[in-house]
C-alpha cells in the first residue's frame, strides 16, 4: 500500500501560494469524513497518481488518524500537466468499495496470430471489493481466444476473493471475428460514345435538299 504524508491546509493559504511552496492543494472526504482541506508535497502526490492511479489504496498520514483513501479526482493544468488539485477518498473501515477497475489484455491470441481481428468490446469492469484486496488491474488472457467466435465474457475474468462483478456477467470483453480482405470495386468498361453523323437542320423558309 502506498503511503502518503500530508498536512492540514491553513485557511488563510492560498492554493496559488501553496502552488509555490511545492505544495498541491487537496481534499479528503468520505460518507461519514468531514471535509478537510491539505497540502500535499507536489512530487510525492504526483509519484503516487502515477503509481496507484484511480484504483489502488493510498494511506495518508500526518493528518492524525491515518486514513485510507483512494484518490477519487485529479486537476491538471491545461498546459503544463502538473496537478493543481486532488481529491481523496475516505474508506469506511470494514465495508466494500465498488469502482471500475481497468482490464489488461495479456497474451497472444492464437486466432488473431492467425490472422483474424481481436475486437475489444471492454476496457474496464465494475466491481465491489473489501479495500484490502483492491486490484490496480485485471488480467484478460487472449490465449484463450483460438478460432472465430471464441470470446471472454465478463463473468470469467478472475476476481479477487472478496471482489463481486458489477457488470454483466453475460458483457462480451473481446471476441474474434474473421478477417474479410476488401476487394477493390470492378471498374465498369468505357464504352466510346458512336459518332453520329446528322445533316445540318434547315433553316427557316428553306426548304429540305431533295435526293
Amino acid at each position: 500500500m502506498l503511503t502518503l504524508e500530508a498536512k492540514i491546509r491553513e485557511a488563510d493559504t492560498s492554493a496559488d501560494v501553496l502552488r509555490k511552496r511545492g505544495f498541491v492543494p487537496a481534499v479528503v472526504y468520505g460518507a461519514k469524513e468531514a471535509a478537510r482541506s491539505l497540502a500535499i508535497d507536489a512530487g510525492k502526490l504526483a509519484d503516487a497518481w502515477k503509481e496507484a492511479g484511480r484504483t489502488s489504496l493510498v494511506r495518508l498520514t500526518g493528518i492524525g488518524d491515518e486514513k485510507d483513501t483512494l484518490i477519487k479526482e485529479v486537476q491538471t493544468h491545461p498546459v503544463t500537466g502538473r496537478i493543481v488539485h486532488v481529491d481523496f477518498y475516505a474508506l469506511e473501515k470494514g465495508k466494500k468499495v465498488q469502482l471500475n477497475v481497468p482490464l489488461e489484455f495479456t497474451g497472444e491470441a492464437p486466432a488473431e496470430k492467425a490472422g483474424h481481428i481481436l475486437v475489444k468490446a471492454l476496457h474496464e469492469i465494475e466491481v465491489e471489493v473489501a479495500p484490502h484486496e483492491l486490484p490496480h488491474s485485471l488480467s484478460v488472457d487472449l490465449r484463450l481466444l483460438k478460432e472465430v467466435g471464441d470470446h471472454i465474457l465478463a463473468s470469467q475474468i478472475p476476481l479477487p476473493r472478496s471482489a463481486t462483478l458489477m457488470t454483466n456477467g453475460d458483457d462480451i470483453v473481446v471476441s474474434v471475428t474473421a478477417f474479410v480482405e476488401e476487394k477493390e470495386p470492378e471498374m465498369a468498361p468505357i464504352v466510346p460514345e458512336a459518332t453520329a453523323t446528322t445533316e445540318p437542320a434547315p433553316e427557316a423558309g428553306e426548304q429540305p435538299a431533295t435526293q
